[in-house]
């Protein structure tokens, strides 16, 4: 009688592949790891710290964010409280170029290294460019040498082109979840009108921020899926968020995510982008509370977004900055990403 063969354990494979050669799971390996009972669930975060650790280092990058243009955007991607499209209470709102140059000067002060204009748009007409040019100019004649990106949606190469000429060095643009669940997200555009933007943004040389969220009705197979999509666009930086259920949208009464799910993504997406900065992003509070969230932190977490999101309120940067000192996580100095 032929014994049945051992089971291979995924994190043994895991410390040698990705801890030793610096090699991310592939998309069957993600889903072993986001199917890993409870009870692994200190091995996997305990692994994926010590890949964070080798092969990007012990420095987390802290980002601010602001909104330029707030709500009354056209798409109806399904989570989002700033669509035109759904009843939510937010309304289309812009902010002026004072306000902008006060809340990037908050950002710097506290030790952020990096400040995110978004606006909420399907991509940038000539007004909104105009206004992100002369905030930028404003913000640098303040004395605020901070790194500046965007969030504006999807864009042309005309447009791509006049970003890297005002000096912003990284774009973010989400591709939100698997290809194959985002029918199931966004009806106005597809997932391959957002991959072209990013391939444009790397191409003209800036930094690519890409991630999505976690918690919109996809099945564990697709977040592996959507790992490995995201670890194939090679990016710099992936935000990884967990589903607010915003009153009025068509999410409003999924589940918030459960903390041991949530972590076992967190430890899955550093194993499969072991090079890659992993920011905490929106509803990591909801998800994880302070608990979960010092969790992640050790758990392959290396960046964090400090302060409020775009219409969700997060908590006092302070917070996060005393957790980093707890936990001897050194805040990433600017001179080191310039």
């Amino acid at each position: 009688m032929t014994a049945a063969p051992e089971q291979v354990d995924v994190l043994g494979v895991a410390r040698e592949q990705v801890l030793e050669r610096g090699v991310g799971l592939s998309e069957e390996q993600v889903l072993e790891v986001l199917r890993l009972p409870d009870e692994r669930i200190p091995d996997l975060l305990e692994l994926a710290h010590a890949v964070r650790m080798r092969w990007c280092g012990p420095e987390v990058e802290v980002e601010g964010i602001v909104s330029l243009k707030t709500g009354g955007c056209p798409e109806d991607c399904h989570f989002c409280s700033q669509s035109g499209q759904f009843p939510s209470p937010v309304r289309s709102a812009w902010l002026d170029i004072p306000g902008l140059v006060k809340a990037a000067r908050q950002t710097a002060e506290t030790g952020a290294t990096e400040f995110c204009i978004v606006a909420a748009v399907r991509g940038p007409d000539k007004r909104l460019l105009s206004q992100v040019r002369d905030g930028i100019k404003a913000i640098r004649e303040d004395g605020n040498d901070i790194q500046i990106a965007c969030s504006l949606g999807m864009l042309t190469q005309e447009q791509v082109d006049e970003l890297v000429a005002m000096g912003v060095h990284r774009y973010n643009h989400n591709l939100e979840t698997a290809r194959s669940h985002f029918p199931n997200v966004v009806t106005t555009h597809s997932w391959e009108e957002r991959w072209d933007t990013l391939t444009m943004i790397r191409e003209a040389g800036m930094e690519v921020c890409c991630g999505g969220i976690i918690g919109m009705g996809e099945t564990l197979a697709q977040r592996a899926e959507f790992a490995v999509q995201l670890a194939a666009l090679e990016p710099d930086e992936v935000p990884l968020n967990f589903l607010i259920p915003n009153p009025g949208t068509p999410y409003e009464n999924y589940p918030v995510v459960e903390g041991p799910d949530a972590l076992r993504a967190v430890g899955a997406f550093r194993l499969a982008l072991p090079r890659t900065i992993l920011r905490f992003a929106g509803g990591r509070e909801l998800t994880f509370g302070d608990l979960g969230a010092k969790q992640g932190m050790l758990g392959g977490v290396n960046a964090i977004i400090v302060g409020n999101y775009l219409t969700n309120l997060g908590r006092p940067a302070q917070q996060d900055l005393d957790m980093l000192t707890e936990l001897s996580m050194p805040i990433k100095e600017l001179g080191k990403t310039l």
